[in-house]
């Protein structure tokens, strides 16, 4: 093995590692019991299992930070740094040599796969006192995890994103590493510094229009500025508009914004009315002939293989087996391609192929060319109806191998998971295009192709780069509960 000289760098504390989004998170060290990506503070980028293998021996490296399984590390009371639930970060050979190699392995409790997380930023191995090191102070992707005598320098610290305090779901998925692209909610914020306009309304005595913004910055939407905008009219909502920054925002299809879709009209703005954190909010009550949209790929929404994940707080209580009440990713053709061009939540009652329980209605993903309550077209035992008043909705995608979806009450209780494993035959590699779709399927709407059919409703939701970990998104359920639906 060749030692690699290594220069001084100045030191950055963990403190500067920023998530540069809304809401942005601070960084401390990986705490006992806490399941998140461990972060190098001179390269920005995560401690990553090559490959995602599970195979022993694999090498640990630098690797941008994706949210997958393979970057999400656990800090166990036996001061061993679990990954995949059943593999440990290891030293080579129960090495404590300057250049041993850092590895997985099965976990064991022996001292080599013991690690000490220090308040200075520094991982040691309680073995060897040597800190966990990336080889020649390299910061590109594929950089090899080493020990080495510790020095103090950046490549020696680690630090792991924290949500801050009144954090909204995309603070959270971004402190988990898998930040979000779009961001959209008639009913409140979701970053805690949020202070933008949450949709339009337009009304019909004279066609005017306001923009919905929040009570205050990370708060609930300000209905009372809806209600006296539209007293004595009806208004419809022609926009909701994207939080995150990336200008995804969702115009209704037949919109001059969305021009050629003649079919899809705007929904009316005063349904439903609700509370969410113990004030008065609007949901988004789509019937059949609404249905919004937006072309992302340009502008973040994963596409092809990428990896994504995403949620939506909807309604168990308005719904119907019309096609096809969707969030996510979708085509910029607005045209049934193939399987995979899609990869969205679907709600409904519809069950295409069979293996739904019950009678819903069920939590599925639309992939294109069918609606999957698992990864196959026969029985899921692990389906079930969602029928409570506000349901929260989960999906993620690895792109090439494995999905999951999940669903829970949206007012108490955890995310229940639905299917968790390889994605139907046929859909490896997805080929998402980017589009984002909301009220309909992915052919809706233009004189040539389907008219949007479905009814449901929409409260907030949100798509993500990355791969989430289940518990970036049981952290995203515990804050809609938080949040107060009613």
């Amino acid at each position: 093995m060749v030692l690699v000289h290594r220069k001084r760098l100045p030191l950055l504390g963990a403190a500067l590692l920023l998530l540069l989004v809304p809401g942005t998170a601070v960084a401390a060290p990986i705490q006992p019991g806490q399941s998140a990506p461990i972060i190098g503070v001179q390269s920005g980028r995560c401690l990553d299992v090559a490959g995602a293998s599970t195979s022993n021996g694999t090498q640990a490296q630098l690797w941008d930070c994706t949210g997958a399984a393979n970057q999400t590390w656990t800090y166990t009371t036996g001061k061993q740094l679990m990954v995949y639930g059943n593999k440990c970060l290891d030293a080579y050979q129960q090495g404590t040599a300057d250049g041993t190699s850092v590895i997985i392995w099965d976990c064991n409790g022996q001292a080599n796969q013991q690690w000490n997380v220090n308040t200075n930023g520094t991982i040691t191995g309680v073995q060897s006192g040597r800190c966990l090191d990336v080889n020649g102070a390299g910061t590109a992707n594929g950089t090899r995890i080493i020990l080495w005598s510790c020095h103090g320098q950046s490549n020696q610290q680690w630090s792991t994103p924290t949500t801050p305090s009144g954090a909204g779901p995309c603070d959270i998925y971004a402190s988990g590493g898998t930040p979000c692209v779009a961001a959209h909610s008639t009913t409140r914020a979701l970053y805690g510094t949020y202070n933008g306009s949450l949709y339009q309304v337009r009304r019909s005595s004279d066609s005017t229009t306001r923009n919905i913004g929040v009570l205050r910055a990370g708060g609930a939407a300000n209905a009372s500025s809806q209600d006296s905008f539209c007293a004595g009219t009806t208004c419809v909502v022609t926009v909701v508009f994207d939080q995150s920054g990336r200008g995804n925002d969702l115009w209704y299809q037949g919109s001059s914004v969305v021009p050629g879709s003649p079919q899809s009209r705007p929904a009316v703005a005063t349904t439903e009315s609700l509370s969410v954190a113990g004030t008065k909010a609007y949901s988004l009550y789509i019937n059949p002939g609404n249905s919004y949209w937006r072309d992302g790929h340009l502008t973040g929404v994963p596409t092809g293989s990428a990896p994504e994940g995403m949620y939506m707080v909807t309604s168990g209580t308005h719904v119907n087996n019309g096609c096809c009440f969707d969030y996510g990713n979708s085509e910029t053709t607005r045209s049934a391609d193939a399987a995979g061009a899609m990869d969205a939540i679907n709600f409904s009652t519809q069950c295409w192929f069979g293996g739904c329980s019950g009678t819903g209605p069920w939590v599925q993903a639309d992939l294109e060319w069918g609606l999957y309550p698992g990864g196959s077209q026969s029985w899921n035992p692990n389906q079930r109806a969602f029928p409570s008043k506000f349901v929260s909705a989960t999906l993620k995608n690895n792109g090439t191998s494995r999905f999951a979806i999940k669903g829970s009450n949206a007012q108490s209780g955890n995310l229940y998971t639905l299917w968790d494993g390889a994605l139907p035959g046929g859909y490896s590699p997805m080929k998402k295009q980017g589009a984002i779709i909301l009220g309909s399927g992915g052919d809706c709407c233009k004189p040539n192709g389907g008219a949007n059919l479905s009814a449901g409703t929409f409260y907030e939701g949100a798509i993500v780069t990355g791969y989430p970990s289940d518990a970036t998104e049981n952290a995203v359920q515990a804050n809609v509960v938080a949040a107060g639906y009613r």
